[in-house]
C-alpha cells in the first residue's frame, strides 16, 4: 500500500473518484426540501424563463438576500441537465467535491497519504456530507473560502502566483454570499501577521494583478445590480449584512456555545481524530520561536509552528465570528472544516508513519464514543417523538445505528489486535459505508419535507388559466415543479422574506385574505394549497371548495378549488 501514495496522481483521483460516487449516486432520487432546496432552484430557474441574469427574483419579485454567483451556476445546471432534483443539486455535490479536492491540495506539502486522509476526513464527514446533497449557498461559499485562504497563504509565503487564486476566491465568495469573502481572510491575515510577528506579511498580500483579477470578477454585476435596483444597496449591505448579523431580525439566534457540538458532531466520523489534530496543532505553536530564530528573513517561507498556527487561525476566527453572530444555522460552520481536516488527516498519517498504536486507540476511542452515541440516540428516537409510529422511522433509523456501532467498534477492535494499518481502513471505508446509509435519511426527508407530492395533485387538476394560491405559507418547491408563478395569501406584512420584494413592486399575485376571497368567487378556476387547519378559514369566510387530494406525509397539506366539477388541463 505504501506504494500506492508515492505520489499524488493516484491518491488524488481516488479521492476525487471515491466523493464523487458517494455524492452523485441517487442525488436526484427524493424531492427538493422545504424551504431552502425549492428557495435556491427555483429563483435559478426563474432566470432561465425570464432571460434577466441581473436582478434575483423570487416567486416573480426582486430577492436580494444573496449575490448572484450561486444562481448562475444552479442555472447553466438546470440549462445542462434539465429542470430536476438532480440538475439543482449538481452545484453543492460539485462544490463539496470541490472543497475536499483543495483541502488534498492544502495538506499535499505533507505527503500524499497525509493529504488523501485531509481530503477524505473532510468529504465523508457527516455535516460536510449531507450539505453536499443540499441546495444551498454554503456549501460553495466554503469552496471559495478555502480558494481564498489557501491562496493567500502561499502567495504570501512561496509562490506569488497563488495571491491570484487567493483574490479570486474572495471574489467568488463574495459573490456568493457578501461581505465575509472578504472579511473573514482580512481577520484571519491580520491575526495571523500578529501571532507570526511578520507584519510584511500584510505588505506581502497585497497584489495589484490580484486587486485586478478581483475587481474583474466581483465589480461588473454589483455595479450593473445598483444601477437597475437603487433599493438594492440599502437592503444587501445594510438589511442583510450588519442588522442580521448584530441584532435578532432574523429570528435564527443560538447562545454562543451552538456551534461547538455541531462541529464535534459533524465531525463523524472523525471526530476523535479531529481532536488529536488540534492537540497537535497547539503544540507545534511551540515551535514559533525557533521557526523565527532560523527564517534569515521576512520572506522566508513559513515553518511548521507557522503553519500549524495559520490552519488554527482559520477555523478558530471563523468559529469565533459565527458564533459572536445573533443569526446561526448550521451550515455557517463548513469553512471550519478545510482546516481542521488538514490538522487531522496529517495527524492521523503521523500515527501511521510512527506505528504509534496508543494514539492510534484513543482517536479511535474517541470517534467510537461519539458515533455509539449518536446510534444510541437513533435507536431511541422513534420511541420519543409524536408524529410517526415507530414503525415508520424503524427503517431509516436502525440501519443507520447499525452503520455507527460498526464504525465505532470495528476499527478500535483491528487497533486493539494491532493492525494499525487495517484500523485505519475499516474506518476509511466504514467513513463512506456512513455516507451510503445515510442516503436512506435523505429519502425519508424527501417524504416528509418536500412539495412535490402537492405538486402532482395540481398539476393534474389545473387548467393553463387556473390561479394555483398558497395560503398562509409559501411552499417554495411548488413554483419550481409547476413552472408557474403561485399567488401567495397572507396578511399585510406576512410575506416573510418576499416581503421586500413585494412592498418593492406591489404585484397583483401578493394578496390578503379578503382579496383572495374574492378571487375565489370569481369566475377562474382557482386551485389552493393549505394545511387542513387552515380550511376552517375557508368555511367562516363562506367559501365552498371540494378536496382534490392531500399529502399526508407533507404536514397533511391539502389541494382544494372553488370548482364544483373536475378541472382537466
Amino acid at each position: 500500500m505504501n506504494g500506492f501514495f508515492r505520489s499524488h496522481a493516484r491518491p488524488f483521483a481516488l479521492l476525487l473518484a471515491l466523493l464523487g460516487l458517494l455524492y452523485f449516486w441517487r442525488l436526484g432520487d427524493h424531492g427538493l426540501l422545504e424551504p431552502d432546496e425549492g428557495r435556491y432552484s427555483e429563483i435559478p430557474r426563474e432566470m432561465l424563463a425570464t432571460g434577466d441574469w441581473v436582478t434575483p427574483r423570487l416567486n416573480g419579485v426582486k430577492y436580494f438576500e444573496k449575490p448572484v454567483l450561486y444562481y448562475w451556476m444552479s442555472a447553466l445546471s438546470l440549462r445542462t441537465l434539465g429542470e430536476t432534483e438532480l440538475a439543482a443539486r449538481a452545484v453543492p455535490a460539485l462544490s463539496a467535491l470541490g472543497g475536499a479536492a483543495l483541502t488534498y491540495v492544502a495538506a499535499a506539502p505533507h505527503g500524499p497519504r497525509g493529504a488523501f486522509l485531509s481530503g477524505l476526513m473532510v468529504g465523508t464527514s457527516l455535516v460536510w456530507f449531507a450539505l453536499a446533497h443540499i441546495t444551498l449557498t454554503d456549501m460553495a461559499l466554503a469552496t471559495f473560502l478555502t480558494l481564498a485562504f489557501y491562496g493567500l497563504y502561499r502567495g504570501v509565503t512561496g509562490n506569488r502566483r497563488w495571491l491570484l487564486a487567493g483574490y479570486a476566491g474572495m471574489a467568488l465568495a463574495l459573490l456568493t454570499k457578501g461581505l465575509i469573502g472578504v472579511v473573514l481572510p482580512g481577520m484571519v491575515g491580520v491575526a495571523w501577521a500578529l501571532g507570526t510577528r511578520r507584519w510584511s506579511l500584510l505588505w506581502r498580500a497585497f497584489s495589484l494583478p490580484g486587486i485586478l483579477v478581483f475587481l474583474a470578477l466581483a465589480g461588473p454585476w454589483f455595479a450593473l445590480v445598483m444601477l437597475r435596483n437603487p433599493d438594492f444597496a440599502w437592503f444587501f449591505f445594510v438589511h442583510e449584512h450588519f442588522l442580521r448579523y448584530a441584532t435578532l431580525n432574523a429570528n435564527r439566534y443560538q447562545p454562543g456555545w451552538f456551534f461547538l457540538p455541531i462541529l464535534l458532531l459533524g465531525f463523524l466520523p472523525w471526530t476523535g481524530n479531529l481532536l488529536q489534530g488540534l492537540r497537535d496543532g497547539l503544540a507545534a505553536l511551540r515551535s514559533l520561536g525557533a521557526d523565527r530564530r532560523l527564517r534569515e528573513d521576512d520572506e522566508a517561507p513559513a515553518g511548521p509552528g507557522e503553519e500549524a498556527l495559520f490552519l488554527l487561525l482559520w477555523a478558530g476566527v471563523v468559529l469565533l465570528f459565527f458564533s459572536v453572530s445573533k443569526s446561526k444555522l448550521v451550515p455557517y460552520i463548513l469553512p471550519v472544516f478545510p482546516p481542521l481536516g488538514v490538522l487531522a488527516g496529517t495527524a492521523l498519517d503521523r500515527i501511521l508513519a510512527d506505528q504509534d498504536r496508543r494514539r492510534l486507540l484513543w482517536g479511535l476511542a474517541g470517534n467510537g464514543a461519539v458515533c455509539l452515541l449518536l446510534g444510541a440516540t437513533l435507536l431511541l428516537y422513534p420511541h420519543h417523538q409524536d408524529r410517526f409510529a415507530p414503525e415508520v422511522l424503524a427503517p431509516v433509523s436502525l440501519p443507520l445505528a447499525a452503520v455507527l456501532g460498526a464504525v465505532g467498534i470495528l476499527p478500535f477492535l483491528a487497533g486493539l489486535r494491532r493492525k494499525i494499518g487495517g484500523a485505519v481502513l475499516l474506518l476509511c471505508l466504514g467513513s463512506l459505508a456512513m455516507g451510503i446509509t445515510f442516503k436512506g435519511l435523505f429519502d425519508f426527508y424527501g417524504q416528509i419535507r418536500s412539495a412535490k407530492g402537492v405538486a402532482a395533485i395540481v398539476a393534474r387538476h389545473a387548467t393553463p388559466d387556473a390561479v394555483v394560491a398558497d395560503y398562509r405559507d409559501y411552499d417554495q418547491g411548488l413554483a419550481f415543479y409547476l413552472k408557474r408563478r403561485i399567488t401567495l395569501v397572507n396578511d399585510p406584512g406576512g410575506f416573510g422574506e418576499l416581503s421586500f420584494g413585494q412592498r418593492a413592486e406591489n404585484p397583483d399575485w401578493f394578496v390578503t385574505p379578503e382579496e383572495f376571497a374574492r378571487i375565489w368567487r370569481g369566475p377562474k378556476p382557482v386551485l389552493a394549497v393549505a394545511d387542513p387547519e387552515k380550511l376552517e378559514e375557508f368555511r367562516r369566510m363562506g367559501l365552498t371548495f371540494r378536496v382534490l387530494g392531500s399529502d399526508p406525509l407533507y404536514y397533511g397539506k391539502t389541494v382544494v378549488t372553488n370548482q364544483k366539477t373536475e378541472a382537466l388541463p
